[in-house]
Parts: structure tokens; C-alpha cells; sequence
């Protein structure tokens, strides 16, 4: 299918805007996963859409408990390093595993963990039985809506969490006057909290404190106000709660403030609500919807039409006839857009704190678990944004830049300490305080290359955004840092002369030593290469392209041509570890080697087939084994692999399983229950973010040299169409298809662009100048 361009003066849109669309309800939720998320980038609520008792449970990125801590990093793991590498090397991994566990563990005093904050409880006194129940979340405006009949009246009820205000907002009115007669209060707490009436708001104040993950002392100061506002009707705060009888409408305004950075809580929360009561409701509402839909409205997709019975189920049930089977492409373009949405709730420019495991929205279990609701660096945290860049929502990246450039500080204290090595390193979590030692478990505390993964990022963000300034002032250093860490770490093995890492784990696996023990820790991890390697050549790109650090850019050069190469093992895999061990648990969740995969490119089908091949096998044998764990963030992970493999088809069984295997009824993704030691299945961000990258990552995949068109398109969306997708390079792609064939796609960039555009086996060479669209369609 050759191709052929044209340029074009008005840079016209493939497809006219369609609405990024909403989830629909037929009854108020009854638990947390049938509520509704809102967020503004730090304050978010789940809805539930009640119609005898509302409720809104709150969660804020910033009330964390724990503190900073000097204490973290092992004093005797400097001067057990060397011994710990010969045993490796001499392969007593045994005992390697029992001075690692000895000596370089973390050891958090007070780590801490995000906290949910309690339910506000929204009382209504009209009695009678509900007719005509509807509940939605509009992905277009960030509101959730109820509507419903009730002896005679016509209630609706609209809820949001405003970025511009920095409030929740929540607005009920009737048909009939007088009809709107409430009761406020809040539920129980996570912590303790101090509560009164203050100048007619209700207020509750504590610090948030617990002693799973921390010492039961130190945390946020934390502060929540509520303010009721009767359109007329009678106010009446006597009993300790907020109440209205007889109004004609009503709005809430929530807001939180915490000490988080110095931060101060009853200031900041009363502030934000003087503010949000002078503006009303109606500024509030418009000024919301603005701020959303110009965000959601950069990128649409069409998979295809489901059929119009089917389109007006609920969500719910929709989902349903998926896991049964059926068909119903536009639920998977509205879990696509779902991603983006929940990425626009949770994380924006400003954000003080980037998407953590829950993202915003904490159901309370990931903190009460063993594992805490931090920052995981060894997928999670990165999964969270895998839809920011190609979907078009560069600046909800900004805070967690800002959490690495401020990680790497704490990173070379570490570095230095525990190593004896320059530069700055990360491990496997990291909380609001900058922690950076190791874990504090064997089998995943060790993964040396966390920091390393989760600097990507910034890459990430200067391929897609091409801003020189940001290049020199942000990224290079960060990952010139950690270069120079690795640079003092890597070691030569003795049979060949690599150099390699370690001890450091592949996170999570363990291996079987040749003794037959169980280990974790090795020498040259597969995945630590992946990361090095890219750092290295990430290093060199940019020291090229800036001009500057001549000698160290020679020296990267140097050792990123010793590191050890990708190897094939006795089963055909891509072997995880230098050696060619077998897994101790053959269904493991983790597959961090594969990351060469997908978001690196260090292995793709066209470039090194039989590595590709390698990796395809390693993907059979874990869904195979017996007891897989399948969790959404691997779902996720086996959507992008098998886009980066050309296999479209085999991609969207991934997508499918994710939506109906391991994401609930209200669309939110979650790790199962019986995994990692979870008791029961915990809400997790990571598989809607992650998915619409995947799918994204379906559609359109770009190296920076050449940007390829529907790479893995399944058979099942022969027609379709998506605007707004983004390739490296700065370039936003628009395509069409029909007949499961390229109809045309519109490309258009800010600067002047050479790139290689790829349909299938053809390609053409195609110059971008700004202001000017491009277009590429099949010869006919």
C-alpha cells in the first residue's frame, strides 16, 4: 500500500469533535467500586449518588503520614558490598541473599502512606418512593449527575471537584420549591479528627497519623471545612451537624488544606471556600466545565459503533455482555477516554504530588495493606502516565517531574552512603518525603534501577515536547546523575568482562539457584541493563545535542558498549537474568526484562526479530503457567507489548481482559485479591491509565525518526477513527480507517519536522512546516 502526502494550508481536523461520552447508571452505588471519581489534581471524592443519604468520600494527595528521615539507609552496607558481589560472581547466592537481606535493606522508621479521609454524608429528609433513577459521570465536564422523581418532585443533584477553585462542589435542586431539606455530616475517620461549627461551616481537624507504615506520630496537619448554602430555606447547625429545611436548591463546598510543604491547613481551607462562595454556583459550574473539557477535547476516538440498544444499557451492564462475549467497541473508546479523564482529575500542572498506587482516590485498603498507597517505581507510578504524552495531556506529567527532580536530591545522599558512589539513585518506593533508600523486603526492596526507570520520564517528556529549555535545565541533569551513579556501580563480571549491576533484584521474581535455593538477589538483572543502557544512550543524545560534557559523554559511550547483551535462554525466553535461571514462581506478575520491549525499543520485531521472538515466549509461558497472576497493571503491560509485537488482534484479548477481568463496574482497574498478599481486590490507577496508553500505543507508535500508522490494528475495528494522538517529535497525528486499511491521516507539528511516516510494509519520507497540515493517504 504505497503512500502519498499532501500539504494543506488549514490544518483540518480527520474527524469533527465527538464526546469523549459518560457512564451511565440506573441506581445509586452501594459500594466504593459502583461510586463515581471527581478530582482537581489533589482534592478528589467518590460519588455514590444517593438519594436517602448521598455520600462523598474524600481523598487528598497530600495527607500522608510518616516524615522525612535520616535514619533509612543501612550503615554497614558500603563494606558488605564487595563481599556480596564476589559471592554472586563465585555463585554462593545463598549466602549473597542472606548478607543482602543483613545489610542493605532500608530501614524506614517512619515511611508513611497517603490516608483516606472520611465520607461526607449528605442526609435528604424527602420521603416517598424513588422513580426514573439516573446517575452518570460526563468524562466531557467532570460532573456526576443524579436525577430522580420523588413523591411528585424532580430532584437532580450535580457534583464536582473544581481545579480552578479548589473545592468540591456539590449542587442539589427541585422542582417545586421548598423541596430541599438536608442534613450534612461526615463519617468515621482513618485517624483522629476534632470536630466543630465554626462560623456556620463544619469543621474537622487532626493530623494523619497511623502505625502500619510510620509511628503513630508524625504526618500532615490536616484540616476539612464544609460550608452549606440554602438557596432560602431555613439554616440550623445546633446538633453539630449542617442543615437546611425547606429550601429551593442547595449547594456544598468542601475543601481540605494540610501542612504538606508548608502548607497551612485552616487558613488554606477556609480560604478556598470564602472564594468558591463568592464566585456561586454557576461560575463555579462553567468555570469547571471549561477547565475539563479543554483538556478532554484535545483527543476523540472511534473504534467502531456498537448497536444502539446496546449503547443505552448501563455501563454496568454493558460491561456484562463484554465479559459474556459480546461486542461493544465504543465502551472500549470510553475506557480509553476514561484513562485520560482520570489522569485530568488526578494530576495536573500544579499538583503537589504526583498519582500515586490509587491514584487519587483512596479506598483505604492499599494504606491497611502490607504494601503501602505511595509511589511505586517499579511500574506503577510510571503506568500511571503512560497516557499523558501520546493523548495529549503533556502538563499532567509536571508533578511527577517535580517528584523526581526532588527525589534525585535525597537520591545522592543515598548514592553516596550506601554505595560509595557519585550521582543519585532510587529504589523500588518512594513516598511524599523524598525516600530513596532500599525496600525493606527481599525479592523487590533492591531494584537499583528504580530511580533510573522512573528518570525515563523526563525523556519521555522532551521527545514528545521538544523543548530544548526543559532539555537542558530539567532532564539532563536528572539523568546525567543517575548516569554518573551507574558509571561507579557497574562492575565486570569475570567470565566475559560485562559490566553489570547488582546485587540488585528484577523486581518482583525470584530465581532458582543452580542449589536449588530461592533468590532474588543477582548479578546483571536483565531489567537493570534495560534501564542503564537507556540512561546511557539517553545521556549521549543529549549531551550531542546541547553541546556540552564532551569527556563524560565519551565515557558513557565506553561503558554502554560493555554492557552485557540480551540473551536467549534454554526455553526460547528472554532470560530475566544473567544466567539462565528458571523462575521460583513461573506465574509471576512481573515482567520487568521486557520493558526492552515496551516503553524502550531495545527489542521490536523489524529490528531484532529473534529477541522479539524471545520475548513473545517469555509472555505464553507466564500466562501459562499454572496459578497466573493476573493483575491489571500486567494487562495493561501485555497490551503495550503486544502493540510494540504488531499483534493487534492478541492486544485487544488484552484490553478486553482488562475491562472485564481486573476493572469494575464503575471502570476502575484493581489488583486482585490473593496477589502481592492483598486480601481482597484494591483499587489501582495504574490498569485505566495504562490501558489507554496501550491502546493509544495500538493506533500510533513513533520512535522519534519514524512514526507508524495503526501498527496494530485487530481485525475487530475495521472502521474507525482517532484525533489528537501525539508522536515523538512534537507531532499531533490525526488518522481514519476504513476496510481495516489506512483511509488518510493529518499530521501537524509547531516547528518544522523531518520524519518517516510507516503504514505496514511501506514508508515515506515527509517534511511538517508549522501552521500547515499534512496529509498521507494510501495510493489508490
Amino acid at each position: 500500500m504505497p503512500l502519498n502526502t499532501r500539504g494543506g494550508t488549514n490544518c483540518s481536523e480527520v474527524i469533527a469533535p465527538l464526546p469523549a461520552g459518560s457512564l451511565r447508571y440506573s441506581a445509586p452505588a452501594t459500594r466504593w467500586f459502583e461510586a463515581l471519581p471527581i478530582g482537581n489534581g489533589r482534592l478528589g471524592g467518590m460519588v455514590y449518588g444517593g438519594t436517602d443519604v448521598d455520600r462523598i468520600q474524600l481523598s487528598e494527595s497530600t495527607a500522608w503520614s510518616g516524615a522525612p528521615s535520616e535514619t533509612d539507609v543501612s550503615d554497614t552496607g558500603r563494606e558488605q558490598l564487595p563481599r556480596i558481589r564476589a559471592l554472586l560472581f563465585a555463585g554462593d547466592h545463598a549466602k549473597a541473599q542472606e548478607l543482602a537481606e543483613e545489610h542493605l535493606l532500608g530501614r524506614p522508621t517512619s515511611f508513611g502512606t497517603n490516608l483516606p479521609l472520611p465520607e461526607v454524608l449528605i442526609r435528604h429528609q424527602a420521603t416517598g418512593p424513588v422513580q426514573d433513577y439516573r446517575r452518570s459521570l460526563d468524562l466531557d465536564d467532570g460532573i456526576v449527575r443524579s436525577a430522580y422523581t420523588r413523591s411528585g418532585t424532580d430532584y437532580v443533584t450535580e457534583v464536582l471537584a473544581s481545579h480552578p477553585a479548589g473545592v468540591i462542589a456539590y449542587r442539589i435542586t427541585a422542582s417545586v420549591p421548598k423541596a430541599v431539606s438536608l442534613q450534612v455530616d461526615v463519617g468515621d475517620a482513618a485517624f483522629p479528627l476534632r470536630r466543630r461549627i465554626d462560623n456556620g461551616d463544619l469543621v474537622l481537624s487532626g493530623r494523619a497519623v497511623e502505625t502500619l507504615h510510620s509511628n503513630g506520630r508524625d504526618g500532615v496537619d490536616l484540616t476539612i471545612r464544609i460550608r452549606l448554602l440554602p438557596d432560602h430555606g431555613t439554616p440550623d447547625h445546633s446538633v453539630g451537624t449542617l442543615c437546611i429545611d425547606g429550601a429551593d436548591a442547595a449547594t456544598l463546598l468542601v475543601s481540605v488544606g494540610t501542612s504538606w510543604r508548608g502548607g497551612s491547613p485552616e487558613a488554606d481551607a477556609a480560604a478556598a471556600l470564602d472564594a468558591a462562595e463568592r464566585q456561586g454556583w454557576p461560575h463555579l459550574r462553567t468555570e469547571h466545565a471549561a477547565d475539563v473539557s479543554a483538556l478532554m477535547g484535545r483527543a476523540a476516538i472511534d473504534l467502531g459503533r456498537t448497536d444502539p440498544a446496546v449503547r443505552e444499557l448501563p455501563t454496568d451492564a454493558r460491561r456484562a455482555r463484554l465479559a459474556q462475549g459480546a461486542d461493544d467497541p465504543e465502551l472500549l473508546a470510553l475506557y480509553f477516554q476514561y484513562g485520560r479523564y482520570l489522569t485530568v482529575a488526578g494530576s495536573r500542572h500544579d499538583s503537589p504530588l504526583p498519582l500515586a498506587l490509587q491514584g487519587l482516590w483512596n479506598d483505604g485498603l492499599a494504606s491497611s495493606a502490607s504494601w503501602t498507597n505511595d509511589f511505586h517505581l517499579d511500574m506503577n507510578t510510571q503506568q500511571n502516565y503512560w497516557a499523558a504524552e501520546p493523548t495529549g495531556l503533556p502538563e499532567c506529567q509536571e508533578p511527577l517531574l517535580r517528584l523526581v527532580e526532588n527525589l534525585r536530591l535525597s537520591g545522592r545522599s543515598t548514592a553516596s552512603r550506601l554505595y560509595g558512589a557519585r550521582g543519585w539513585v532510587a529504589h523500588t518506593v518512594t513516598n511524599a518525603w523524598g525516600y530513596s533508600a532500599p525496600g525493606r523486603g527481599m525479592g523487590w526492596g533492591l531494584n537499583v534501577t528504580g530511580g533510573a526507570w522512573i528518570a525515563l520520564q523526563h525523556w519521555e517528556r522532551w521527545e514528545y515536547g521538544q523543548d530544548e529549555a526543559f532539555l537542558r535545565e530539567r532532564a539532563y541533569p536528572v539523568l546525567k546523575e543517575a548516569a554518573e551513579f551507574f558509571l561507579d556501580y557497574l562492575v565486570p563480571e569475570p567470565e566475559h568482562g560485562w559490566l553489570v549491576t547488582g546485587p540488585s533484584d528484577s523486581p518482583e521474581n525470584w530465581y532458582l539457584a543452580p542449589s536449588g535455593a530461592e533468590c532474588s538477589v543477582s548479578m546483571g538483572a536483565t531489567a537493570d541493563r534495560v534501564f542503564v543502557e537507556a540512561v546511557f544512550r539517553m545521556c549521549e543524545e543529549a549531551a550531542t545535542r546541547l553541546d556540552v560534557d564532551a569527556e563524560f559523554r565519551e565515557r558513557v559511550a565506553d561503558a554502554r558498549s560493555r554492557l552485557a547483551p540480551f540473551r536467549i535462554g534454554r526455553h526460547g525466553q528472554l532470560q530475566e537474568w544473567l544466567h539462565d535461571f528458571d523462575e521460583a514462581v513461573p506465574s509471576h506478575r512481573h515482567t520487568s526484562h521486557l520493558m526492552a520491549l515496551y516503553p524502550e525499543r531495545q527489542i521490536s520485531p523489524r529490528s531484532t526479530p529473534e529477541l522479539a521472538q524471545a520475548a513473545r515466549v517469555t509472555i505464553d509461558r507466564r500466562e501459562a503457567a499454572p496459578g497466573w497472576e493476573q493483575t491489571e497493571w500486567a494487562e495493561a503491560n501485555f497490551i503495550a507489548y503486544y502493540a510494540r509485537l504488531l499483534d493487534g488482534d492478541t492486544a485487544l484479548h488484552h484490553v478486553r481482559s482488562l475491562v472485564v477481568d481486573a476493572s469494575e463496574a464503575n471502570l476502575l482497574s484493581y489488583s486482585r485479591g490473593g496477589v502481592a498478599g492483598a486480601a481482597q481486590n484494591i483499587y489501582s490507577f495504574d490498569g485505566n491509565a495504562g490501558g489507554t496508553g496501550g491502546i493509544a500505543e495500538m493506533l500510533l507508535q513513533s520512535d522519534g525518526d519514524e512514526i507508524e500508522l495503526l501498527p496494530a490494528l485487530p481485525a475487530a475495528w475495521p472502521d474507525g477513527q482517532v484525533r489528537g494522538l501525539r508522536a515523538r517529535g512534537g507531532i499531533q497525528v490525526d488518522i481514519a480507517w476504513s476496510g481495516g486499511r489506512l483511509r488518510h491521516a493529518t499530521l501537524r507539528a509547531e516547528t518544522p519536522r523531518q520524519v518517516r511516516i510507516r503504514c505496514g510494509d511501506d514508508s515515506l519520507a515527509l517534511s511538517i512546516l508549522p501552521g500547515r497540515s499534512c496529509e498521507v493517504t494510501p495510493e489508490s
